[in-house]
């Protein structure tokens, strides 16, 4: 049963299997791997037959086939619900899409970066390539037409990778005082010039979003172009980020007490969120953590995180469930975060946000996306361990250690 999560990890042997070993002797061998293996295969069983396809004489290229088929109907299905004409645009699918993240129904607040602060770190740092993109002459003027989220989003662009990296360092002096709780939200820049700087991004990263977790914003690049699939996509992404966005937040706002605030700010906006805690010698992520709490909050204790993270901060809102809220036809896709087929070693992924990013871009079976099913399998994976009471018992107890020593620092 490993070797089918090795295979559809695209794990490395035989470091993996000798991982799961040592993790089954650590949790008193619950065996976990199988259970989630045949989950997998039993619901993958049931999805197929659901396309109304033969789950025993299915071939992956059959079931990519079936799958884009159905991420086009459903595609159509949200944008009626959308009330987009066959006619809309890019500039009016993306407007809808913006304001129905607006009103999701879900948990928004998060712990984000003072506006006036990330402007003060522009002053010092100035984005020229973008003012010269943008046609602004001084950067104070450009401070007070573009939204600071924006600025980010042409800096990204724009900038070069030596400039980034300047204006990054600065994170280092931050402190927690520099950032406020408030509602995340997404922006969309609207002009020609914005239109021109995007055109290229869009078309080389094959999407038009861009997150900013210490902004707790997200900024949806304008498009031109027709494509195939925009509505679903982008209110999946939106929702995925949102995501990114609260286990950031959740994290950073644990990391109030550390004396390295600004330095460990900076790490987590650029990467993963690390925090000091293992599981059987495997790195355990913060994501990871963020996730099992919030999947398993009423049998497990997040009151160690207390008083800087309450257990509002660790909650994770599926972006299937809260669109089939929208749309209820989209009940094909929920659970399909972690399932997938093998075929000839390699995983054909169900995720509905692998499906709709390959459907969007109309990749070949060849170039498929399996990214999103390979990290909800490892999640899923790791929380089934953490869900062992001596193993959360053991990484509680670290992140205590953690937590009780920092603040021993800072005092």
């Amino acid at each position: 049963m490993t070797r089918y999560l090795s295979l559809a990890l695209g794990a490395q042997e035989p470091l993996f299997s000798h991982s799961i070993r040592q993790l089954e002797q650590a949790s008193g061998a619950p065996s976990a791997d199988i259970r989630l293996t045949t989950d997998i295969q039993i619901k993958t069983r049931q999805k197929i037959a659901e396309l109304g396809l033969d789950p025993n004489d299915t071939t992956g290229p059959e079931l990519y086939s079936a799958l884009h088929e159905r991420m086009r109907i459903d595609d159509e299905h949200v944008r009626a619900v959308l009330s987009l004409a066959d006619s809309a645009n890019s500039l009016d699918v993306l407007t809808r899409v913006e304001e129905v993240i607006a009103a999701a129904e879900m948990p928004k607040q998060c712990f984000a970066l003072k506006a006036s602060v990330a402007k003060r770190l522009f002053k010092k740092k100035a984005p020229k390539n973008v003012m010269k993109r943008l046609g602004y002459r001084s950067l104070d003027s450009m401070l007070k037409h573009e939204p600071v989220a924006a600025i980010y989003a042409a800096a990204v662009i724009a900038e070069s990778d030596t400039w980034r990296r300047h204006f990054y360092e600065q994170y280092d002096n931050l402190r927690p005082s520099d950032f406020e709780m408030r509602p995340m939200h997404s922006i969309m820049p609207r002009t020609k010039k914005w239109d021109e700087l995007a055109a290229s991004y869009v078309t080389d990263q094959k999407h038009n979003l861009l997150t900013f977790k210490e902004l707790g914003i997200t900024v949806m690049l304008p498009m031109v172009a027709q494509v195939d699939g925009l509505a679903i996509t982008s209110l999946l992404l939106s929702l995925n980020a949102m995501n990114d966005i609260r286990s950031y937040s959740s994290f950073i706002k644990l990391q109030q007490v550390k004396p390295d605030f600004g330095a460990i700010v900076r790490q987590a906006a650029v990467s993963e969120p690390q925090v000091s805690a293992e599981l059987a010698g495997q790195p355990v992520t913060w994501r990871t953590i963020h996730r099992y709490f919030a999947k398993y909050q009423e049998m497990s204790h997040p009151e160690v995180f207390e008083p800087h993270v309450q257990p509002e901060d660790l909650t994770w809102a599926q972006a299937e469930d809260v669109l089939v809220q929208l749309a209820p036809t989209l009940k094909f896709w929920q659970d399909t975060q972690s399932i997938a087929l093998l075929h000839d070693g390699q995983p054909v992924s169900c995720n509905m946000l692998d499906v709709a990013l390959s459907y969007y871009n109309q990749l070949p079976f060849a170039d498929r996306i399996v990214h999103f099913f390979r990290d909800n399998v490892w999640h899923e994976l790791m929380t089934k361990y953490l869900n062992q009471r001596n193993l959360e018992a053991a990484v509680g107890q670290q992140l205590s250690y953690e937590l009780v020593d920092d603040l021993s620092l800072a005092e």
